[in-house]
């Protein structure tokens, strides 16, 4: 098996720990890379390489804004150039389906363009102050080192979403990768010399959390840490970086909410459920995981419901024509059939599926049937708790109130979907529920222009448009004296 390297100061190295780990290849269930297993020196150097090159005087900080932003747009293009074999990584190694993961590749350039068009258009502003012979303005400035802790879901598009707003706004990045979807990174680490960035202005450091995550996030140079995983780790992450007042970004969990009202177009509610669950295997943050439907439609609902999902092509993630494919990890796998254990023990009615996938398509990998459960009670474990995977929970509602209600009680908000051909159900249910994300009549659709985060355990701070650029600057107040005249230097001016 090759053996990866880590990007420190430009340049592709050993770990100073001398040790590698297995990844493994979730549709084979066999290793088939060698990842870093970095430790604290290697950390330190990262961040050494990122903060010497931030510091004013170096090549990176010389650079005017509109130069920086060319470097985010070549970047883009490079992306663009290889994103079928960053793809096919990345599909390697976390099982994601090749179609989806190169639709991803082919749109994460449109990140760094964009960001790369803003980088010239941070602007400060001048304040008529109400002291007389005084100017007074504000600059819009970098943090400085920025650790960027990504999951392995969607790690190149996760880590697109903090390396786009960040470097636009000039901060130096050290990324540390999910240890489970670290290869794919480190690709993409090549093209940054590629597109001509300073030495140290992007590192990767790759390896376990405590090894590597914690040394990182208490580090005294990182100014911030953006994060996404789950809501325990990001609450462990957010506990460490207020004992060093440091800024985050923290994209977390969800237990995201699909409404199906009586008067919605059913075969375009019943494709949107589907993708809101079993698309990526329903490892997403933002899973439609609990299907809300009014009980009025509820039969005929299920029934088409299951007539699609039960034919879902599962099998090779590389296959153009799979559907369905493995679940990214062995803990992750054992985790969802735990989950579905539960449910039955709880009492939920299992309609299909609710085990290991064995078919032969399936080879050795990872795979759980899409599974789907009635007659789940709102406070049933299966429908509080985050699945991620491809189980749906569907609970019936008879009123607007009610589906309101049951959508909202959970400690997560990071998305929601509402299904209606009511002008006023469209405007009025987004209005009520409390997710960063409401779709209405659509489902996972994201882009570059539109913001996205997380209410009250599913995140602090928002990524992507406008918005995002402001999570990685600090405001500075700057005052001069025009006029010349000595104050009284005991008071207050």
């Amino acid at each position: 098996m090759n053996k990866q390297q880590l990007l420190i100061n430009g340049a592709f190295v050993d770990p100073c720990t001398n040790a590698w780990y297995e990844s493994f290849n979730p549709f084979t269930g066999k290793p088939w890379t060698l990842i870093p297993r970095a430790g604290k020196d290697d950390v330190d150097r990262a961040v050494a390489a990122a903060k010497s090159a931030f510091t004013y005087g170096s090549d990176w900080r010389k650079l005017t804004a509109t130069a920086r932003g060319a470097l985010l747009r070549k970047l883009g293009d490079l992306i663009s150039q290889n994103a079928a074999r960053l793809a096919e990584i990345e599909t390697t190694d976390n099982g994601k389906l090749f179609a989806e993961m190169r639709g991803q590749l082919t749109y994460i350039p449109q990140w760094f363009h964009y960001f790369g068009g803003l980088a010239d258009k941070i602007e400060g502003r001048a304040i008529p102050i109400d002291k007389p012979g005084v100017l007074n303005y504000t600059r819009e400035e970098p943090l400085g080192v920025v650790a960027a802790i990504t999951a392995w879901n969607s790690p190149l598009m996760l880590a697109t979403w903090k390396l786009a707003p960040a470097l636009a706004a000039g901060n130096t990045v050290v990324w540390k990768p999910s240890e489970y979807s670290s290869a794919s990174a480190l690709a993409f680490g090549e093209l940054f010399e590629q597109a001509g960035f300073p030495p140290g202005v992007v590192n990767i450091v790759t390896g376990f959390g405590n090894e590597v995550g914690e040394p990182l996030v208490t580090h005294p140079d990182v100014a911030k840490i953006a994060f996404t995983g789950g809501d325990k780790t990001g609450e462990h992450i957010y506990e460490l970086a207020a004992k060093g007042i440091k800024r985050v970004t923290l994209e977390l969990g969800g237990k995201s909410a699909n409404i199906v009202f009586d008067d919605a177009d059913m075969d375009e509610a019943v494709k949107g459920v589907v993708s809101g669950i079993f698309a990526a295997t329903g490892q997403t943050c933002i899973a439609g995981s609990r299907a809300l439907i009014q009980r009025k439609i509820h039969d005929e609902f299920v029934e088409k419901l299951l007539a699609l999902a039960k034919n879902a092509r599962m099998g090779d993630p590389l296959e153009l024509t799979t559907q369905l494919g493995p679940v990214a990890t062995r803990p992750q796998y054992d985790k969802i059939l735990d989950y579905i254990r539960i449910a039955k023990q709880e009492g939920a009615a299992c309609v299909l599926g609710g085990a290991a996938a064995t078919r032969p398509e399936c080879g050795s990998g990872w795979f759980v049937e899409p599974t789907v459960f009635t007659g789940v009670d709102p406070k049933m474990r299966i429908a509080t708790e985050e699945v991620f995977g491809p189980v749906l929970s569907i609970i019936p509602f008879d009123e607007e109130e009610d589906a309101i209600r049951i959508a909202n009680s959970t400690v997560f908000g990071l998305a929601a979907g509402v299904w209606t051909t009511s002008i006023r159900r469209a405007i009025m249910m987004p209005e009520r529920l409390e997710a960063g994300t409401v779709w209405v009549n659509t489902y996972r659709a994201h882009s570059y222009m539109s913001p996205f985060g997380g209410y009250k355990r599913s995140g602090i701070g928002r990524e992507s448009g406008i918005e995002a650029i402001r999570e990685y600057l600090q405001t500075k107040s700057v005052w001069i004296d025009i006029a010349g005249n000595a104050q009284n230097p005991f008071v207050m001016r």
